[in-house]
């Protein structure tokens, strides 16, 4: 089988050749439901924020009712269709899974429903390459507030596409790392479970040591030979420098810079700023770094997303005397209170300060309780780590298969794809 056996369409043929429903978006104007709207639970009311990762979120997704959904003229969803933002965050792709039986679209994202002679996956995986993730950014003027490409314009999108046997010969194996990516996500979820409530047993109820001696603190009743200390006195929290003081010289590569956003997503991208390298090194961020955003969108997490220079409003969070778990459990400890003062905060930009350090209290065992301690808690964070870590070269291996791949550049043999 060779490339020239590939074809490019446009939407617009693919709909007329009926291998394409016609793709449609959510309603617009008075029909479009409002925020008064949102119910707890019912039909997925899907935004352009709601896909992540190449799926729906529904854990935060807004619902509306199945009977104000039955009013609505289009935007419903089936499982299988491939989804596709393309108004203000636009790009983002999902495959709707089987969840629900339908949901229902907001006008920022659009559904492709395969009829024939197109695989699903393969399409998702066309609609993430960077050639077509460029070209719909430049059609849909990128960077602005207002980028947007409408269903007319998506119907002039070419797509290419390989025979229907190659088509799942590609998506299979783009698939298996993401299968293995995602794998690795759910073993993480289980020891960060794990980790909580063996924290929570031995920080929070005491449950190995009730047979114990205990003693009065300033916490109250606490196993004899251990002590109370400040959050800030068993770890250093260093504050990030203002980038943007630190431009790369004209030479010079730089470091992506870590802010906010890409804390939240866990990696950087060609958005974000670069810095110098030269920056002091303790401002560099390296795989398994410690950061807690204390300003705006507070949160604690172990950055696994390649080397990177800290921005101002984040701490990295280091120890020269205590385990990495020791200190990462104990700030996550604190984070629900440190998110309730910031939003008691008068300020467009809720934040903590380093007194708030000072005053949240930890518990520190006697050495040999520790010592313990860190035998069982390091390995899991360290395992943690390591599948963070591996996820991201699964993922750089992925991104540099697909282009190749949806060229015809690396070719897979069809008859090994079961």
């Amino acid at each position: 089988m060779s490339v020239s056996e590939w074809r490019e369409y446009t939407v617009k043929e693919l709909v007329d050749l009926k291998m394409l429903d016609k793709p449609l978006d959510g309603n617009h104007g008075g029909m479009h439901p409002k925020s008064s709207d949102y119910v707890t639970s019912g039909i997925p009311f899907i935004m352009a924020n709601d896909l992540k990762d190449g799926k729906v979120d529904y854990k935060c997704c807004n619902f509306i009712t199945e009977k104000q959904a039955k009013t609505l003229k289009k935007g419903f969803a089936k499982p299988g269709d491939v989804l596709l933002t393309h108004k203000a965050t636009m790009g983002r792709t999902a495959i709707v899974d089987e969840s629900y039986p339908y949901i229902v679209l907001t006008p920022q994202v659009t559904y492709y429903r395969v009829l024939k002679g197109i695989d699903n996956k393969y399409l998702k995986y066309y609609f993430d390459s960077k050639n077509f993730q460029e070209l719909l950014l430049n059609w849909g003027g990128s960077g602005s507030t207002r980028a947007y490409l409408g269903i007319t314009e998506q119907l002039k999108l070419p797509i290419i596409l390989p025979p229907l046997p190659e088509q799942k010969a590609i998506a299979a194996t783009l698939s298996a790392l993401d299968d293995m990516i995602e794998l690795n996500n759910q073993i993480n979820k289980i020891l960060e479970e794990m980790v909580q409530a063996i924290f929570k047993s031995w920080f929070v109820d005491f449950e190995p040591f009730k047979d114990e001696e205990f003693e009065e603190s300033e916490l109250g009743l606490i196993p004899k030979g251990w002590r109370v200390a400040a959050l800030d006195e068993i770890a250093t929290y260093l504050n990030g420098l203002a980038m943007q003081k630190y431009p790369p010289s004209k030479n010079e590569r730089g470091l992506p810079v870590l802010k906010i956003k890409e804390l939240r997503q866990g990696f950087t991208d060609g958005n974000s700023d670069i810095c110098s390298e030269s920056i002091d090194n303790s401002y560099i961020i390296n795989d398994g770094d410690i950061i807690f955003s204390w300003s705006g969108s507070l949160l604690v997490d172990i950055w696994c997303g390649g080397r990177c220079g800290l921005n101002q409003h984040l701490f990295k969070v280091t120890s020269a005397s205590y385990n990495k778990w020791f200190y990462y459990m104990w700030t996550r400890y604190h984070l629900e209170r440190f998110i309730a003062i910031a939003k008691d905060k008068a300020t467009t930009m809720g934040h903590i300060q380093r007194k708030h350090l000072s005053e949240a209290k930890v518990l520190i065992p006697e050495p040999n309780t520790l010592a313990f301690m860190d035998s069982v808690m390091q390995p899991i964070i360290d395992l943690v780590i390591a599948n963070k870590v591996e996820n991201k070269t699964l993922s750089t291996i992925r991104d540099t298969l697909l282009p190749k791949l949806m060229t015809g550049e690396i070719r897979v043999p069809v008859e090994e794809v079961v």
